[in-house]
């Protein structure tokens, strides 16, 4: 499961990231969404887990809690939309 987490601090790096979702189960991945111009976290990113009963878990855990004194908004991401540059 794709798991959304908003209102990141711009200090927070992807291994920060996913320090703080593991103690609620298997990280595939985490990914800080960085600013292409500035090279800045754009403030949100994304956590991959595999088992989708922890990643339900994690989500209810981690909604609203501090991460690097910033409370985060954490729920399953949804599908990317197709994107149209005319």
């Amino acid at each position: 499961m794709r798991i959304y987490v908003g209102n990141l601090s711009y200090k927070v790096d992807e291994d920060g990231l996913r320090e703080a979702f593991e103690a609620h189960g298997a990280v595939e991945s985490a990914q800080v969404i960085m600013d292409r111009y500035t090279g800045r976290s754009r403030g949100f990113g994304f956590v991959e887990m595999s088992n989708d009963d922890e990643a339900k878990e994690a989500i209810a855990a981690m909604d609203n809690q501090e991460i690097s004194g910033r409370p985060v908004k954490v729920n399953e991401a949804k599908p990317r939309r197709e994107r149209t540059d005319n």
